[in-house]
């Protein structure tokens, strides 16, 4: 996210990003039906959307050589009354969502057969609703990684297969030993999926070692069985699985299932943003830092790589919110955070709000040399902020601390260390950086 130096009333750190979220093409000839929709992923969910209201559209759309991550089509179009225009969008590989007035178990058969991702019928108001959350939902799992763990290459394949029509990132196993491999290698993985039978190791064993590593908050597993035994799923699930299927499946039984866990995660994502973000500025929170940060240090420490903690304060803070009230201190505050989360922005450290005009940096890779070189461009591009009132601009400065961190201690003590080299940044008359190695 970025910001411009010119912060003014109506810019925050935690104001909505307009996030392209996908180009989707809907074809259908109901203008009324294919406007709402538009407007919908439009407007909503800041999608880009084109329409085809007839086949001729939908093959001069083709032929311009633009690219889509989903389709939303209609069965009876002017020039293609028998599906042919379904055919021509999966044979672009491009995800189809089939939203059609007509709807019975052939059809149905028939679209699965195909491999459409999602279908709907018109038969309600809500069945719009529907298909924008369809839409939606493939878009997302484009992000989304999922391992496939079964010894049997066709039963594999087959799921695989399944997954890759719902734009899932999956990945494949056939044995416990490889799927653990996988998952250490992928950490962006979220489901795991894994049969009974394998030659080295159980769906049991592995869901168990797969639980001493992975808490159910950040992975999801679902076994899957052929077997006749009923107390299989008690079995998975007592072992730290989250759901059990059945062969054969139902294809909309197994997809709904996925797809559950898969918004579980995101909404457990979400509350631990709640908890760890900061109000104001929507940058990390103390509670985050002291999360986040002591497991840093112990993997450099570990390595033998450097690191150190930088301590950041807001000069003259109290005087200013006596001076211009605190609706201009907050202002103050989201500035400053919005410059310095777009100056560390990519750059792997760790910064947060502690409270009141304090911030920290936790400088991961770097000594003290560095850790000061990179403190004294924060301290600068802080210095050439402004924050615009209504009749005048606010300069603003800041003062840092900075301590190394060289042995192993309690994180409050490398926390209290930089904060001590920060008073001392303070009264040598502030807007300047101090560490520790202008002690001696």
């Amino acid at each position: 996210m970025y910001f411009s130096d010119q912060i003014d009333t109506k810019q925050t750190v935690v104001g909505s990003k307009r996030a392209e979220q996908g180009r989707v093409l809907i074809i259908e000839d109901s203008r009324a039906v294919s406007q709402v929709m538009r407007h919908r992923l439009e407007n909503d969910f800041f999608c880009q959307v084109t329409q085809c209201a007839s086949a001729d559209v939908f093959r001069n759309v083709m032929r311009g050589g633009d690219t889509f991550d989903v389709a939303v089509v209609d069965l009876n179009l002017p020039g293609a009354s028998d599906g042919e225009i379904l055919d021509a969008v999966i044979a672009q590989g491009i995800p189809a969502v089939v939203f059609t007035a007509d709807f019975n178990r052939d059809l149905r058969e028939r679209l699965l057969q195909k491999g459409v991702a999602d279908y709907h019928v018109k038969n309600n108001e809500g069945a719009i609703d529907l298909v924008v959350s369809s839409v939606l939902r493939l878009l997302g799992n484009r992000q989304v990684g999922v391992l496939v763990v079964d010894d049997l290459p066709s039963a594999r394949a087959m799921l695989a297969d399944l997954l890759r029509v719902q734009k899932f990132q999956v990945y494949e196993a056939a044995t416990g030993y490889q799927a653990m491999d996988i998952l250490t290698r992928q950490p962006h993985i979220e489901l795991v999926i894994t049969d009974y039978n394998m030659p080295d190791m159980d769906g049991y064993e592995l869901t168990r070692r797969i639980r001493r590593d992975h808490n159910s908050d950040r992975l999801r597993i679902i076994g899957i069985s052929s077997s006749a035994d009923r107390l299989l799923s008690a079995s998975f699930l007592k072992a730290g699985a989250n759901d059990f299927v059945y062969r054969p499946y139902v294809i909309e039984e197994l997809q709904c299932r996925i797809q559950h866990n898969i918004e579980t995660l995101a909404q457990l994502r979400q509350l631990r943003v709640a908890a760890f973000s900061d109000y104001l500025t929507g940058l990390p929170n103390r509670r985050y830092f002291f999360d986040e940060g002591p497991a840093q240090v112990a993997g450099r420490l570990e390595r033998d790589e450097p690191c150190c903690i930088a301590m950041l304060d807001i000069d003259h803070f109290k005087k200013l919110n006596d001076t211009y009230g605190h609706e201009i201190g907050d202002r103050v505050l989201q500035a400053v955070g919005a410059k310095l989360a777009r100056r560390l922005d990519g750059s792997g450290h760790l910064l947060a709000r502690l409270g009141g005009e304090e911030f920290s940096v936790l400088m991961l890779g770097l000594d003290v040399e560095k850790g000061s070189a990179l403190c004294e461009t924060l301290r600068r591009e802080i210095e050439s902020l402004r924050v615009a009132l209504d009749d005048q601009d606010i300069n603003v400065t800041i003062s840092i601390g900075l301590a190394e961190i060289a042995g192993r201690e309690s994180f409050s003590n490398y926390l209290a260390a930089a904060d001590q080299l920060l008073y001392l940044a303070k009264s040598y008359g502030r807007n300047r950086v101090y560490s520790e190695t202008m002690l001696s």
